[in-house]
């Protein structure tokens, strides 16, 4: 399948998003959800101002969140965390079946 990108004007944090395409007389509904994760986590300040150190934290905990997602949905992208944001956003796409 190809992509096909469709901006949507505003995605709050766990938002749950049906698109339905009509293409050649055939109908198709993609599913899609936006997730939020831990981002910046009080632990992340107990590592001094090691810049390195945080990031790696931050790093493995969202892998370990990806990682450990419902398997039903596809990972699509990571949105860019604002700077000082707690949390970071994930997009999925409903895997079909």
């Amino acid at each position: 399948m190809r992509d096909l990108c469709v901006p949507i004007p505003v995605f709050d944090e766990n938002e749950h998003v049906e698109i339905t395409l009509d293409y050649s007389g055939k109908k198709q509904t993609i599913n899609y959800r936006v997730e939020t994760f831990l981002w910046d986590s009080d632990e992340d300040h107990s590592l001094g101002g090691d810049h390195v150190a945080v990031s790696l934290a931050r790093i493995e905990r969202l892998k370990n969140s990806i990682r450990e997602y419902d398997k039903g949905w596809e990972l699509i992208q990571i949105f860019t965390p604002a700077e000082n944001a707690r949390t970071i956003q994930v997009l999925y796409r409903k895997k079909r079946q």
